[in-house]
């Protein structure tokens, strides 16, 4: 088995500034149980799904129109015996404009086969970045994960 980065890519007729302004829109397509910022260089943010599980991100690559990278600095799985499974993956959003269409190719540099959250976090990818960042950028409107609500 070849040990090969989780990768996906997608095609739209919209721009590349419009898909590099809807990916750094994380909230509309992936998760809107997000604190911090997701648009600039150095801009750091946290996905928490509660439960003590979180995933926290730097932005280390930002050139409009053609690529964006997020570097996981922390996390914690409880599902997964290494909770820390995704620390220091990354997260690479490369945008390529050919014939009049756009290109997003996405790779998760550190998901590869044999670890522990493969199998779920490629479903999981298929679903927000196959998906619902498509559906964003073509139609305006996403499917990300809803906020959850505090019990009171």
């Amino acid at each position: 088995m070849e040990n090969k980065n989780y990768s996906a890519a997608i095609e739209v007729a919209q721009s590349p500034e419009e898909a590099f302004s809807s990916i750094n829109k994380v909230t509309k397509w992936w998760s809107e149980n997000l604190e911090g910022k997701t648009e600039n260089l150095n801009d750091e943010f946290i996905i928490d799904w509660g439960d003590g599980n979180f995933v926290a991100f730097k932005i280390i690559e930002s050139v409009p129109g053609k690529k964006v990278r997020w570097l996981v600095t922390d996390s914690n799985l409880n599902w997964l015996a290494d909770k820390k499974e995704w620390s220091n993956t990354q997260m690479d959003f490369t945008i390529v404009s050919s014939d009049g269409k756009t290109r997003i190719s996405f790779t998760h540099i550190g998901l590869v086969p044999g670890v522990e959250c493969y199998e779920m976090c490629v479903k999981g990818w298929d679903q927000f970045f196959k998906g619902s960042l498509y559906e964003l950028i073509a139609t305006g409107k996403g499917q990300p994960q809803m906020r959850k609500k505090v019990q009171l």
